[in-house]
């Protein structure tokens, strides 16, 4: 074909928006035209391309409909496709907007075709998205990562979030060890980034300079489901935990003295069943009420009342072990749980609250009456053994009542 297309008809097709791909090519099939936004889109230099078919851009279903095409060219433009699925060079997919012009001689016989191409999305504003979810990430304590395969760094987002400065260095470029500043390849979190490489999701939390985060490892996919890469993410989440354990506490402790609650006592006295139950090992039950608080309160004021509360529940704290736990029930009761002990033992415990606070500087002096259970004499359950050391406490309060009143009656 020894004819060629029109100056005017070649002018056309570079007339295009400079953003567009323009490719012309022959009835013959050959490519002739090839711009500098077509080597972007698709990949191939003008050298490896002009003079060549063009099938190579093109999918299976699009080859079949370009051979129709040159057999039977249309002389009318077409309008624009949108979604066309073509080829890049590196065997990605490239979905682009396409428009052919048909290119004419003299005497209007068919010579060939320019085709315009831009890069199409399915989503209408991408770009405008992207740059929002990019401002979104940046403002949120959340930092993002991707790796390749050799788990080189080649992308990050969140800059400015507190992750960024707390434990990654910021280099795009960086392997993973050196980004996250782990001493060995072996260690959390890059060792999570070996699994992903295997198409293995991890999630876990992770401390850093004192800090807290929930960190993501997912595999990295192209088109294919192919594992390119790892995706990272790291979520700050120092400030929420603290708030969490903040409201977990106030709903386990006593508000005045800081000693755990009712409820709690009785979930910690059935797990210490639980593991006695294993190990063989029994313990003790201490119950104590303070003496006369009602007296306290209507002779000093409320807020006597409440500092001999908290007075008491020191000198508990005071001769409890580092495991064992301190309980304030409400009002005037409280409870000890002290583990790996006998009825010598938790007697020992109450004579030594009892000698603090007969001893102790600060007025009113205060006192307490006692009652202890033990497990497994006393029963097997919580309620069995609540209910033995309420019944000997009760007897405590009656027989110190007694002698109190013999005493007073005999002028002591």
């Amino acid at each position: 074909m020894d004819a060629s297309p029109s100056s005017d008809e070649l002018l056309q097709g570079f007339l295009a928006d400079p953003e567009e791909a323009v490719i012309g090519f022959r009835l013959d099939g050959f490519v002739f035209l090839w711009n500098l936004a077509a080597e972007t889109l698709y990949g191939y230099s003008a050298g490896e391309i002009l003079g060549k078919s063009p099938v190579c851009l093109l999918g299976a279903r699009e080859a079949a409909a370009f051979a129709d095409l040159l057999s039977h060219p249309v002389r009318e433009i077409a309008a624009a496709r949108p979604g066309v699925d073509r080829v890049h060079k590196s065997g990605a997919r490239v979905s682009v907007s396409l428009t052919r012009i048909l290119l004419r001689n003299a005497q209007g016989e068919p010579l060939g075709f320019v085709e315009r191409a831009r890069k199409f999305s399915r989503e209408p504003d991408q770009a405008g998205a992207d740059t929002h979810l990019r401002f979104l990430v940046e403002k949120l304590p959340i930092y993002l990562w991707t790796t390749d395969r050799r788990l080189q760094v080649t992308s990050r987002w969140g800059s400015n979030a507190r992750p960024a400065s707390a434990f990654l260095s910021n280099s795009v470029g960086q392997s993973v060890q050196e980004f996250l500043r782990v001493a060995e390849a072996s260690d959390s979190p890059v060792k999570e980034h070996f699994l992903a490489l295997r198409g293995q999701s991890s999630r876990f939390e992770y401390v850093a300079q004192n800090r807290l985060y929930d960190v993501s490892i997912e595999p990295y996919f192209d088109s294919e489901r192919k594992v390119i890469g790892c995706v990272g993410m790291a979520l700050d989440i120092t400030e929420r935990r603290k708030s969490e354990d903040e409201v977990r506490h106030r709903a386990t402790h006593d508000g005045l003295t800081e000693l755990i609650n009712y409820r709690e006592f009785v979930d910690s006295l059935d797990r210490e069943i639980r593991r006695s139950g294993r190990t063989g090992q029994g313990f003790a039950i201490l119950l104590l009420d303070l003496d006369d608080l009602k007296l306290i309160n209507d002779r000093f004021g409320h807020l006597t009342g409440n500092l001999a509360l908290k007075r008491l529940a020191a000198i508990m704290k005071e001769h409890c072990r580092g495991t064992e736990v301190a309980a304030r029930f409400g009002g005037d009761e409280f409870a000890i749980l002290l583990l790996d002990a006998d009825a010598e033992r938790a007697q020992t415990v109450a004579e030594r609250i009892r000698t603090c606070l007969r001893t102790h500087p600060d007025s009113p002096r205060l006192s307490v009456s006692l009652g202890l259970s033990v497990f497994p004499e006393d029963g097997g359950a919580a309620a069995d053994l609540l209910e033995a050391a309420d019944k000997r406490l009760y007897q405590d309060k009656k027989s110190r009542s007694n002698r109190t009143a013999s005493h007073a009656e005999h002028g002591g």
